[in-house]
Parts: structure tokens; C-alpha cells; sequence
């Protein structure tokens, strides 16, 4: 998966919005393969859960942290179980509405607050319209939080007359129109969109980042399809992906102990199939972990070799790898200074990116991110995109793929690469291709994903193919 490759920001059914509110669900935005999926929980009237929420959203928000290394600090990483969950229900809802909060708020507040009393509204402002939590319950725990802490306390009158003024005005907030989705999305991200696909297709990615995703699966075997569709009353996806209704911890899930599936969002899923292995070839994963391309390669018989410069990241690969059975050469090195002069038939890079098109499951890169942290992730790609040429043997395939929807980071990368490499073509992705959905293949022959085009939602993606001269 490529989400939040080291080097880029921590980027990780879709119906183009519910019909009415629902409770979010709880599930770890950073869910890598083999970590829970979301699990169900109950909300409860103790405070700590929520002031955990609190601190998740603000390391969302801090460019150098970001989310994964708020769930690793105290408060949430001290909570118990339960109020982990809820703690990580609140944090993702309040992230996924973060634009429709804000404004909402605005229109009641006068003068900017304080950040840690914004902070505060918006928590108060997720669970009561939201999450149905009852308003009584969402203001008064929102108002003891702003008690307890010194810098809130003075403004603990003002918490509680938006709040209360907030919802006596809208008891409980719709969906978000048509006409309003864009305000889902930073104002420089939606530009981009709009630029990029066009005023509908903006809102309609848009409109997707309000919603909870379920779980998508990868089978180690494919033979596994009907019995697993049975056991987990899961959706078969073209490609051979499954996808699961199930909440709860995935490892209680059929299968699971043997080894029989990894977690993998279907759009990371096809990237590795366009490369059509072949049993006995040789392949590399550079940009390799958390490890879902790696075992996809694996089963599909290659020789593989996994390469990523975290040897951390490398150990959850490692652990998936035995679990599943599978087999693959682990080096922890960067892509570019790698020492070893092998070349492989089959080369896949899975590129450090800005994870735009993760949002669905990483609200938090839609935040998180900064317009220049585009320009240097491009300059990252080329570097290895050169480095992955040098690694394909002559005769020999390259895909090349971003979980970005910003072009800078796809079709232009690939049409830069083309241009200054000439031992290299285009090879062609067919309509359908590794379950490529309807309308993401473009004329060019390279992919685009956007979140929408599938019933149920996708992470937004690039791929292309690319053949070596003999």
C-alpha cells in the first residue's frame, strides 16, 4: 500500500452521500495489512476517550507528527480498548468533516478563538451532529474538558453558548448537497481538483470524504474466492479483491489465522496485478512496505525481493510474510543507493507521495498536507523512477504508481520519465484491466483512479506500465 511512504506526508459504502446520519464506525485511519479493521463501540460519558480524540486531530493536523504518531503517544496510547475505539471514532469524524464543522462554526463565532477552544467546538460540534450523540451529552463533556484546562477555562461560556446555539439551529446536520461538498476538502485541494478533472468530477471526489469505507481483502489464493465470499458475506470485486461489511478486529476474522487474505484497499491492489507475473520470474518492490504489493507478487509465484529504507515498516511486512506463508527477500536500503546490480524481469515502484487519494481511510492527508509538499514529492518520484529503470532487465515490464490524484504526481511523471529515457514505451493498460473500474483508463493507456468510480468507493490511485527495449 502506498500509503505514507516514508518521504511523504502521512496520506491510510462509498455512495455519493448517505441518506440520512449515521454513527461513524471506529477504525484505525493508519490500517495497514494484518491491523484491526474498525471495531463497534458505544458512546460513553467519560472524558479521557474524548480528550484523546482531541490530541489524535491535533497530530493530524501537525505537519511533522501527523496521526500515526499521535496513536503511539499518551493519552490514546494509555486508554483501554473501549475507549480507544471511541476515542478513534471521534478523531475520524471530526476529520472527515472538518471543513462542514468549521464552517458551521464560523457563521456563529465572531472573532477567530483561541486554537485549543476551536479544537474544542469542533469535538462538541462532531459528536452532536454527527455521531447522534445526544446534545446535552455533547456540550456538557465538551464544557467539563474546557473546566479542566487552565488556557480553556475563561472560554468555557462561549463553548457553551455555540454549542447550544449551533444545535438549537441544526438539531442534527444532513448530508452535505451538491452544492456544498467542496467545502469537505481544503480550498487549494478542491482547486486542484477542479483544474485536474473538471467542476462535476471535483465533487463528486469530494463528496466521498464524508463517508466510511469498509474493508477490502487480497487472496493468497485465488481458489479461496468462493468459500472466503461465503464465510465473510463478502462482495467479490473485479480483480479478485473482497470486499467485507465485517467490523470488529480482523484477526477474529475466517481466515485470518491461516493466512488465507491481508488487508489491501482495491486500487492498491490492481497496480501489481498490470504486471502480469509469471512463476519462476524475478521481482522487485521497491518502496516496499507495509508489504500488500510484496504479497501479491509472492502469490502470484515471483521471485521477489522487497526493498524499502525502513527497516521498521520492513518488520510488519516480515510478520505478514509469515503469517500468509509466503516467501520474499526482505533489504532494508534506499531505492536510489541500493548496491546490489541485480536487475528483475518485473520492477514495481509504489512511490512516496502526498496520499491525496487515500483520504477515505486517512482523512487526515487531506489536512495534513501543504501545496509545496507536491512539488518536492515529484522531484522524490523522478529520482526513483530513474533508480527503478536501472533495475528492469531489458525485455522487461515497470509499473510505476502513486495513491495521489494530483497529476504532477502521474501522468506527468511518467510523460517527463518518457521523454528522458527513450530505452523505454508505454505499454498499453487495457479497459478492465486487474479490475481497473469503468472510465479509469485513460486514451493514453495509463490509469486513473478516482474515488467515485466504483459503488462503494475506491482510493484514489495512478499506475502506469512501462516496457524496457530489449
Amino acid at each position: 500500500m502506498t500509503s505514507s511512504k516514508p518521504g511523504g506526508p502521512r496520506r491510510p459504502q462509498r455512495r455519493p452521500g448517505p441518506a440520512k446520519p449515521r454513527p461513524a464506525k471506529p477504525r484505525p485511519a493508519g490500517a495497514q495489512p494484518d491491523q484491526a479493521a474498525e471495531g463497534e463501540a458505544t458512546p460513553i460519558e467519560g472524558l479521557e476517550a474524548r480528550r484523546a480524540a482531541l490530541a489524535l486531530v491535533a497530530g493530524a493536523l501537525d505537519h511533522r507528527g501527523g496521526l500515526e504518531e499521535a496513536y503511539s503517544r499518551k493519552p490514546f496510547a494509555g486508554l483501554e480498548l473501549r475507549d480507544r475505539a471511541l476515542a478513534r471514532m471521534i478523531a475520524m469524524t471530526i476529520l472527515r468533516r472538518l471543513g462542514a464543522i468549521d464552517r458551521l462554526l464560523d457563521a456563529k463565532l465572531q472573532k477567530a478563538p483561541p486554537e485549543a477552544v476551536r479544537m474544542l467546538l469542533r469535538l462538541g460540534a462532531a459528536q452532536a451532529l454527527f455521531m447522534e450523540t445526544p446534545a446535552f451529552a455533547a456540550v456538557d463533556t465538551t464544557v467539563r474538558l474546557a473546566q479542566a484546562d487552565g488556557a480553556t477555562r475563561p472560554f468555557k461560556g462561549l463553548i457553551n453558548a455555540v454549542l447550544r446555539g449551533l444545535l438549537r439551529e441544526q438539531p442534527q446536520a444532513a448530508p452535505a448537497s451538491p452544492a456544498d461538498v467542496e467545502v469537505l476538502a481544503p480550498n487549494w485541494l478542491f482547486a486542484r481538483w477542479r483544474a485536474a478533472y473538471g467542476e462535476d468530477a471535483a465533487r463528486r471526489i469530494a463528496a466521498v470524504i464524508a463517508e466510511e469505507p469498509l474493508t477490502d481483502l487480497s487472496l493468497r489464493d485465488a481458489g479461496d474466492l468462493p468459500a472466503l465470499t461465503a464465510a465473510l458475506e463478502a462482495e467479490p470485486l473485479p480483480g479478485g479483491s473482497l470486499r467485507v461489511p465485517r467490523r470488529g478486529d480482523v484477526a477474529d476474522w475466517p481466515g485470518y489465522g491461516e493466512g488465507q487474505w491481508w488487508v489491501q484497499d482495491a486500487a492498491a491492489a490492481i497496480p501489481a496485478r498490470l504486471l502480469h507475473i509469471k512463476a519462476g520470474e524475478t521481482a522487485i518492490d521497491l518502496c516496499a512496505a507495509p508489504g500488500g504489493k510484496t504479497l501479491q507478487l509472492a502469490a502470484a509465484g515471483a521471485k521477489v525481493t522487497a526493498l524499502d529504507r525502513s527497516a521498521q515498516r520492513l518488520r510488519r511486512l516480515t510478520q505478514s510474510l509469515e503469517r500468509t506463508g509466503l516467501t520474499a527477500e526482505v533489504a532494508a536500503a534506499e531505492a536510489e543507493h541500493w548496491s546490489d546490480p541485480r536487475q528483475f524481469d518485473a520492477v514495481l515502484l509504489d512511490a512516496p507521495c502526498s496520499a491525496t487519494g487515500t483520504f477515505r481511510r486517512h482523512p487526515d492527508v487531506l489536512w495534513g498536507s501543504k501545496p509545496t509538499d507536491i512539488a518536492m514529492l515529484a522531484r522524490v518520484q523522478a529520482r526513483l523512477l530513474d533508480a527503478a529503470a536501472k533495475r528492469t532487465a531489458p525485455g522487461g515490464r515497470m509499473v510505476y504508481c502513486v495513491c495521489s490524484l494530483e497529476p504532477e504526481e502521474g501522468e506527468a511523471q511518467v510523460e517527463a520519465f518518457l521523454a528522458r529515457t527513450p530505452e523505454f514505451e508505454l505499454s498499453p493498460i487495457a479497459p478492465g484491466e486487474g479490475g481497473a473500474p469503468e472510465g479509469s483508463v485513460a486514451e493514453t493507456g495509463m490509469l486513473r483512479i478516482l474515488p467515485y468510480q466504483r459503488a462503494g468507493g475506491l482510493d484514489g490511485f495512478f499506475a502506469a506500465r512501462l516496457a524496457r527495449k530489449s
